[in-house]
């Protein structure tokens, strides 16, 4: 069964043009998927496996604990392996048609007020070249309204400052100009003039392509997306935000642009949603956040 996943991931990032990071997931869910039938099931060939298989792997990502949307993503990629097999004639049937995965339950995102938003983004200390990093690393992440990944894979060459443009590169390898302006663009203009070349000068080896990141790492390498949480998560605790994220920086970016008047479909063009659906969530979000404070204003509505 290995090569058969190995196939399926070839498959996946040659002709479906899928990400890295979207193979690396498939890849995770099927290999605990493979370690599943294995180990629990005596299954070591696609054509043994039956939909009671299946269905006892939904249960055990269950028992141990995954969240619902969790499960439903490696459910997913077990189905689109299987669909994969029988489309290409390499087994004859498909054990996982018509299972069920779990409803996800609708959940707003996290969203920072205002003034919570400033005090994480003036937390940083602007007097060592880490620090201006960060700052910068922040300032864009909530100005732009980036995804971790996004940042950590800027380049130099897709900045344009005096445009007000950013280029950046999304989910599926697709291309966008993210406008940037004011302190996000002020603060990642003197952290490249002032700090990245300090840290680019620590550079023994550079690994292919990191020459021309916007992000580097106190060795003159590419930052990676963990140190961006690690860096968002040490930011909010300084002001007593426990286990904030970055992605909660580009909820707030999206809230506080509609709450300010943004059209949906601009917002949804910055944001890099291939469907609006993605983004009208936080219409939702602002519509909860004008009950809150009809409820907390209003004198007859208690």
């Amino acid at each position: 069964m290995n090569k058969l996943v190995k196939d399926y991931l070839a498959y996946l990032r040659v002709e479906r043009g899928c990400s890295p990071l979207t193979v690396e997931a498939y890849a995770s869910d099927l290999a605990l998927y493979r370690a599943f039938l294995s180990d629990e099931r005596g299954v070591s060939y696609v054509d043994e496996v039956m939909k009671g298989d299946v269905i006892a792997f939904e249960v055990e990502l269950a028992e141990r604990g995954f969240a619902p949307s969790t499960v439903r993503r490696r459910m997913a990629s077990v189905k689109g392996f299987h669909r994969y097999l029988l489309r290409e004639g390499l087994a004859q049937s498909n054990p996982a048609e018509g299972i069920s995965t779990p409803k996800i339950p609708e959940r707003l995102p996290d969203v920072l007020s205002v003034e919570a938003m400033s005090a994480v983004l003036d937390s940083q200390d602007l007097t060592t070249p880490t620090g201006l990093r960060d700052s910068a690393l922040l300032e864009v992440l909530y100005g732009c309204g980036l995804r971790a990944s996004e940042a950590v894979g800027l380049a130099l060459s897709g900045v344009f400052l005096e445009e007000g443009f950013l280029r950046v590169v999304g989910k599926g390898g697709k291309e966008r100009y993210v406008p940037i302006s004011g302190v996000a663009a002020a603060r990642l203009s003197r952290y490249l003039e002032e700090a990245r070349p300090r840290l680019y000068a620590h550079a023994h080896r550079i690994a292919s392509g990191d020459s021309d990141a916007v992000y580097l790492n106190a060795r003159g390498g590419r930052l990676t997306r963990q140190s961006v949480h690690r860096i968002v998560a040490e930011s909010g605790a300084r002001v007593g935000i426990e286990g904030l994220h970055p992605h909660t920086l580009r909820h707030s970016f999206a809230t506080h642009m509609l709450s300010g008047g943004a059209d949906l479909r601009v917002i949804q063009e910055i944001l890099g949603h291939a469907d609006i659906s993605t983004t009208q969530v936080y219409v939702h979000l602002d519509r909860t956040h004008i009950r809150e404070e009809y409820m907390s204003a209003h004198p007859r509505a208690k």
